[in-house]
């Protein structure tokens, strides 16, 4: 992302923004409105302010996690994707939609971050050893439950249908929750920045869960990989 770029979002409005770095952290810009710095000016004695934010560490190698200490750049993070193929597209392009009499769910494994809420949760419509591994009409008489289950999904990769509307987008209040051993749960619609890539269509811009181990195969965002390299973060 261009700095005249990255300003005129800063500008844009008010509410919380997560910007991805390339090859660096991710900046949680909690307070776009310009703050005088303390004991800081400029050669001519006037007072600097700036925005107000904080550098999470998406590398996984931190030794202060959450937070970013420059390791990244020790160990050459890179932010491009095993499946990067050069058009600034993020592949999140597995989604399936499993029709039922009353609700459809729309399913995208290319973003599930493995929380296990829905098979957690109601194991009968969510089956995790057979095939298909959804059935809308395990319970018929419980949509509402099946709507709870799917706003449990903190990564999107859940949504669902009825009558042709689809909903994925949730109110909620805006937070970025540190995960245990897992990803960056973000929700309450806080703003994700990409810089020059493209921000993927079938991903919620409500609530989406960013990777914070550095192996995701679809980074920034969590396909599940922490678990399978047993991603470890004690502290938090």
């Amino acid at each position: 992302m261009s700095k005249s770029n990255f300003n005129n979002n800063i500008k844009s409005n008010n509410k919380p923004m997560i910007v991805t770095l390339p090859n660096g952290p991710l900046y949680l810009i909690n307070d776009r409105e310009k703050k005088i710095i303390g004991n800081l000016e400029n050669s001519k004695g006037e007072k600097l302010s700036n925005i107000q934010g904080i550098a999470l560490c998406r590398c996984g190698a931190s030794k202060n996690k959450p937070f970013c200490d420059g390791t990244h750049s020790i160990i050459g993070f890179s932010s491009k994707n095993s499946e990067d193929n050069g058009n600034k597209k993020i592949n999140s392009k597995r989604r399936k939609s499993y029709v039922g009499k009353k609700i459809t769910i729309h399913d995208n494994r290319k973003i599930c971050s493995h929380a296990a809420e829905c098979i957690n949760n109601l194991p009968s419509v969510f089956r995790l050893n057979q095939r298909p591994w959804i059935d809308p009409d395990q319970e018929t008489t419980a949509t509402e439950k099946i709507i709870e289950t799917i706003k449990k999904c903190p990564s999107g990769a859940l949504s669902y249908s009825i009558d042709g509307i689809e909903y994925r987008n949730y109110d909620g209040k805006p937070l970025v929750k540190v995960s245990k051993d897992g990803p960056y749960l973000v929700s309450g619609g806080i703003e994700l920045i990409l810089g020059e890539v493209e921000f993927p269509e079938d991903v919620s811009r409500e609530h989406y869960t960013l990777c914070r181990c550095g192996a995701s195969s679809n980074k920034p965002f969590c396909d599940g990989t922490h678990s399978t390299i047993n991603f470890k973060d004690d502290k938090n």
